[in-house]
């Protein structure tokens, strides 16, 4: 199995991802589908908007950070389902050209009481521009499989 199982989880593990850079096409074209404000979508209405020009939708930016982060394949095929998702900021305009990486921490990771085939872990995710600025922050909750072999030590014990 491709990724990391529960057991390989531990507070405080660090993961960076690769990264992925927008362009003015992308930003737009994200927009007119899924958050169609003047300041993602009418390069002129964005221009004389405060940004001074066209920006990323907040929603398009957690779409890329969650692509990053399964791409890194943190918890590849051993991913059961995303629970939650907490504190989301967006701290900075993402713009056309700007390429994202995301940080991930482990905060906590700790057996499901619900899905004894799984573990909770709980990450903080910090998304950053080509510049190391941070433009969004939010802690994920996702269950993760448990390796079959520990839930077996387990059932003998």
């Amino acid at each position: 199995m491709k990724g990391n199982y529960f057991e390989h989880f531990a507070e405080g593990q660090f993961y960076r991802t690769g990264s992925r850079t927008l362009t003015e096409a992308e930003i737009m074209n994200f927009a007119r589908s899924y958050d169609p404000q003047l300041i993602h979508t009418d390069p002129k209405a964005a221009a004389e908007s405060h940004y001074g020009g066209i920006i990323a939708s907040g929603l398009q930016t957690l779409a890329v950070t969650f692509l990053l982060f399964f791409d890194a394949d943190i918890f590849g095929q051993a991913f059961e389902v995303g629970v939650g998702a907490d504190e989301l900021r967006w701290n900075k305009p993402v713009r056309p050209g700007d390429s994202l990486t995301a940080e991930v921490e482990v905060m906590e990771a700790r057996p499901s009481r619900s899905m004894p085939h799984c573990g909770v872990v709980k990450t903080r995710i910090r998304t950053l521009n080509q510049n190391g600025e941070t433009v969004m922050t939010l802690v994920s909750v996702d269950l993760v499989k448990r390796d079959p072999a520990a839930l077996g030590a387990e059932a003998k014990a």
